[in-house]
């Protein structure tokens, strides 16, 4: 039990080492999206995907080792959590030290990476509204007003004065 138990300190202990990784990619993702630097956002998200599967290998293992140690504590019917493994632990207040610290840790660092990533998503939904807003006024500089010009039936013929700009001769 003590070794699926240091075991699952070093998983939780590597996760947060990759979410402290994905935290100075997010930091650095912020200052590339001010920069508008694609090719830059391209790389660093090829590397965000990376840790990401790393993390999610980690995830997978820390539940097969949740699991492991809840057949060895025999509440196979229970779902068991990190959280309440160290309730368990009360009468090993060392391990239990330790697998809280190594909770904290990581619950701390997932929390700035959440933080982080929702500047970064606040910053790209202002630089599409920035591109719409761009795209909108170019198209109406091209777009001439409709005429008021209308047919027999007494309809809009949604006819269009000349977008031309100036039709003056030197």
């Amino acid at each position: 039990m003590a070794s699926l138990v240091d075991e699952l300190v070093s998983v939780l202990c590597e996760e947060e080492k990759l979410y402290n990784a994905l935290y100075e990619c997010a930091e650095k993702k912020t200052q590339i999206l001010i920069d508008a630097d694609i090719p830059a956002l391209e790389k660093l998200t090829a590397t965000e995907q990376e840790k990401g599967d790393e993390l999610l290998a980690l995830g997978n293992k820390q539940i097969q080792l949740l699991n492991d140690i809840k057949t060895v504590l025999g509440k196979a019917d229970e779902k068991l959590t990190v959280t309440t493994l160290i309730g368990y632990l009360s009468s090993q207040p060392q391990v239990q030290k330790k697998l809280t610290t190594a909770r904290d840790n990581l619950i701390n660092a997932a929390t700035q990476v959440q933080n982080q990533n929702q500047q970064n998503e606040i910053l790209l939904k202002q630089a599409i509204e920035l591109a719409e807003f761009d795209i909108t006024l170019l198209k109406s500089m091209r777009q001439a007003p409709e005429t008021a010009n209308y047919d027999k039936n007494a309809y809009n013929t949604g006819a269009l004065l000349g977008g031309s700009g100036f039709d003056a001769k030197q």
